[in-house]
């Protein structure tokens, strides 16, 4: 199992940027494929972005492509999510998870490890 931990969230104004980290422990984070969900007030738990083992293939959620980056070092253990030009629709908690399949997945019922989350708000 391993355990993640998310950081980077705040307070920005529509159109800044952030960068979240999800720092794992544990010798076989690079052997899992991992992603981003966040989940809004009242809303359901969303896919937002995943990222292959390698790095080499990435998914976005349609509502962020173009806007985000996800990325990973597995020499760190860190993977990370550059959110640019950001809307108020952003504000959320996100969450990150690796999936069990070893593929890339969208769809939370994979998802083999959650991290705790961290609040990102957008203001207007």
């Amino acid at each position: 199992q391993v355990h993640l931990v998310e950081s980077g969230g705040g307070l920005v104004q529509a159109g800044g940027s952030l960068r979240l980290s999800c720092a794992a422990s544990g010798r076989t984070f690079s052997s899992f494929p991992m992603g981003w969900f966040r989940q809004a007030p009242g809303k359901e738990r969303e896919f937002v972005a995943a990222i292959s083992w390698t790095g080499t293939i990435t998914d976005y959620a349609d509502s962020v492509k173009g806007r985000f980056t996800i990325f990973r070092d597995n020499a760190k253990n860190t993977m990370y999510l550059q959110m640019n030009s950001l809307k108020p629709e952003d504000t959320a908690v996100y969450y990150c998870a690796t999936f069990r399949g070893g593929v890339v997945q969208r769809v939370a019922g994979e998802v083999l490890s959650w991290g705790q989350g961290t609040q990102v708000t957008i203001s207007s």
